[in-house]
């Protein structure tokens, strides 16, 4: 691999992801989801894994529909449709990332952070601390 620019949060990247439910590696887009500050200093960076299997998107909290109808879809570089797995993270390492395709709008960013928070169970914690 050659080297890459610096990655963004928000950047939707190609990379090799190992199969969950198995030996086998496919390229397919992510989201990177690791702080800006993060991704200055180290060599590997936290995605979302992107499929265009999209049946459950809007049944899960944890997971973001992409719509390319939309100019918020059509700037993630993304050439279907497609649903950002916030349960489905992974670290990698930089140099595995082949190219970086399309970045998330700040208003998809948003909505990508609910994901998360749902994903990991975040606001639940933050409310329990709070009325402690």
């Amino acid at each position: 691999m050659t080297a890459i620019p610096p990655l963004n949060r928000g950047d939707v990247v190609l990379l090799p992801i190992t199969f969950v439910s198995g030996p086998g590696v496919k390229v397919r887009p992510a989201v990177v989801v690791q702080s800006d500050r993060l991704n200055r200093k180290l060599t590997s960076v936290m995605v979302a894994i992107i499929t265009s299997t999209n049946a459950r998107a809007k049944l899960e909290p944890t997971q973001l529909f992409i719509d390319l109808a939309t100019k918020d879809g059509q700037q993630t570089g993304l050439l279907h449709d497609s649903t950002v797995k916030c349960e489905h993270l992974a670290t990698v390492d930089r140099r595995d990332v082949h190219r970086v395709i399309g970045r998330f709008s700040d208003t998809l960013l948003h909505y990508l952070d609910s994901c998360l928070i749902s994903a990991l169970d975040l606001r639940h914690r933050e409310t329990e601390e709070t009325a402690q």
